[in-house]
């Protein structure tokens, strides 16, 4: 979904979604890189010819649309008051699943936040969710 989303933004905004632009995506998305020079050398050695400029502005596009946070370490991020439709699926033991909209999503995170007493009067503004391997 985010993918798609991400994708969509771009094409908006003029970018031709080149294989280079796909494979620099894929990397943000899929894996945990906290600097363009990481991302640079994930690239690299799937398309030599991704140079660190290419890199760069990519980064650079993807913030500029809202795509992504350098605060976030090059999560996508979703806010409140995304529209994107499901911004997040959650399975249950039973094998259902949950599907809330940015909205939802947001007001289900304030409300553990805040009973957990993580939270006091501050409103979350964005949210980024880490692919975890452990299982």
């Amino acid at each position: 979904m985010q993918k798609e989303l991400v994708i969509r933004k771009l094409k908006e905004q003029g970018c031709r979604i080149t294989r280079q632009r796909m494979i620099l995506l894929d990397i943000i998305l899929e894996d945990d890189c906290s600097c363009c020079k990481e991302i640079y050398y994930k690239a690299s050695r799937l398309d030599k010819r991704i140079g660190p400029a290419t890199v760069y502005r990519m980064v650079n596009t993807l913030e500029e649309i809202g795509a992504i946070s350098r605060k976030n370490m090059y999560k996508i991020s979703c806010s409140k008051d995304c529209r994107a439709g499901e911004a997040c699926r959650i399975e249950l033991d039973d094998g259902t699943f949950l599907h809330l909209t940015g909205e939802e999503w947001n007001r289900v995170l304030e409300n553990g936040l805040k009973s957990g007493g993580y939270l006091k009067e501050q409103k979350v503004v964005a949210a980024a969710l880490k692919k975890c391997d452990c299982g």
